[in-house]
């Protein structure tokens, strides 16, 4: 599409989607000379703090809907990743000759440092912190972003050169990918998830498999051998141009991967293979929970250690990283009963990796704004492991349908109430889970407000 900056000047640029990605673009677009248009379905009130933020750029806006007027009369259409690129209004676009794309697309052109590129339905974010841990404690410059909170284009807007980019991928930001060529590529896992989206789990799987559209050579794919899916999809024959390390958590494997390059988990260490010597980490001291976690740890050694990260700086973050907030966080322990703080998990796929963490006993508050998931999965897990289950938000009336009758069951109005109810319920030894299993738009603007107001109630406990 373009090759430098300054091709940019004078292009007519349409910018969709008034968030923090917007933003980030109406800036970059306009200090290389671009005329910026921006719409938003929102009308200017609503989008009052967004729009300090534009200053006094010389931008046009369109706010309150999207006019065919003005997607036609731009050289180019850049999306937010929030915004579904199936809408009406960009097929009528498409159709009418107007070139459409993403913001993550757009911007990986212009990188020209190297992109560790990670997707996957769950573990994204704390293998991109182990990632960027890992690097900078080697002593090496690291840019991290993406789906994780800072848009690709904060870095181009930043002027920094990092020795390597590290970028959490989302479906939603791989729906345009057409360029994007990262040199290497963590898939995680893959689970049901964005139904409310996507039309079917086939078209989230194909959205996901975008990130292996330009595989090459120096491509260096990491992959979970684990996951049945994730093995599924590299398969593909666009997957084989490149290398693949596998990691695993079954001993079982430890010869075909250590044959070929990877990573495995046997006992209470770590073995990676990435040349011709075998190096071992240790595990005893590892701060975070969950045997997910250790997939998470692999995936991090084997991308970290392309880049340069050092046997001896890794293995002092796995013996101090304590994890993200908001991701089976330990919240505090009142009267024998621990409660965590799992606000991220946001599908079913997570749900059952933080019930895993735990032997029984569990308090599970779940529930939020419904994405068109089946909780199904869960059934057999809530049976072995939970003892009361708490639903509250708008997919209760779902969750009680699909794994109600399997543990004690609370269908609760607000959230602060479902909290109150999981403590009144709760015995010495218990754990109390908040893993909703959905996102929190029913009732915060981010898991993260969610999350902050589970420890907020916890900590009036007495």
């Amino acid at each position: 599409m373009f090759t430098d900056v300054s091709e940019l000047k004078d292009k007519k640029i349409l910018v969709v989607g008034l968030g923090k990605t917007g933003v980030s673009l109406a800036h970059f677009l306009t200090q290389h000379g671009a005329a910026v248009t921006l719409t938003d379905h929102k009308s200017k009130p609503e989008l009052s703090a967004q729009l300090e933020l534009m200053g006094d750029l010389p931008i046009k806006f369109d706010l309150g809907g999207h006019s065919p007027k003005t997607f036609l009369a731009q050289d180019l259409v850049i999306l937010s990743p929030g915004v579904p690129s199936s809408l009406k209004i960009f097929d009528y676009a498409r159709s009418q000759g107007i070139k459409i794309t993403g913001e993550f697309e757009f911007a990986s052109q212009f990188v020209k440092e190297p992109i560790i590129g990670i997707t996957g339905t769950n573990g994204k974010t704390t293998a991109a912190r182990l990632m960027e841990s890992f690097l900078v404690e080697s002593g090496k410059k690291v840019w991290l972003g993406g789906a994780i909170g800072k848009p690709l284009t904060d870095y181009l807007r930043s002027g920094e050169k990092a020795d390597v980019v590290i970028c959490e991928v989302s479906s939603f930001m791989l729906e345009s990918c057409e360029t994007f060529n990262p040199v290497n590529i963590v898939f995680m896992n893959l689970a049901e998830n964005h139904l409310d989206r996507y039309r079917s789990m086939e078209d989230y799987v194909n959205a996901k498999r975008k990130i292996f559209k330009n595989t090459n050579q120096a491509t260096t794919s990491i992959l979970n051998a684990d996951d049945n899916a994730v093995v599924e999809l590299a398969r593909d024959p666009a997957v084989q141009r490149g290398r693949i390390f596998y990691f695993s958590r079954k001993p079982s494997l430890e010869p075909q991967i250590m044959n070929i390059g990877g990573a495995i988990n046997i006992g209470q260490e770590i073995r990676v293979r990435t040349g011709p010597e075998i190096e071992y980490y240790n595990i005893q001291n590892v701060k975070m929970r969950g045997r997910h976690s250790i997939e998470n740890m692999m995936a991090a050694i084997l991308a970290s250690r392309e880049h340069g990260a050092t046997h001896e700086a890794i293995q002092k973050v796995m013996d101090t990283f304590r994890g993200l907030h908001h991701r089976l966080e330990y919240v505090r322990k009142v009267g024998g009963v621990q409660f965590f703080n799992d606000s991220k998990a946001t599908n079913v796929h997570a749900v059952l990796r933080a019930l895993d963490s735990f032997d029984e006993n569990v308090i599970l508050i779940a529930g939020g704004k419904d994405t068109n998931l089946s909780y199904e999965a869960l059934r057999n897990v809530v049976k072995r492991k939970v003892k009361t289950l708490i639903l509250v938000g708008e997919a209760k009336e779902r969750l009680n349908r699909d794994i109600g009758d399997f543990s004690e069951t609370f269908l609760i109005g607000t959230f602060e109430e479902a909290v109150l109810i999981a403590y009144q319920k709760s015995r010495i030894g218990d754990i109390v889970l908040l893993s909703p299993g959905c996102s929190s738009f029913d009732m915060f603007d981010s898991f993260e407000e969610r999350g902050d107001y589970f420890k907020e109630i916890v900590k009036k406990f007495q």
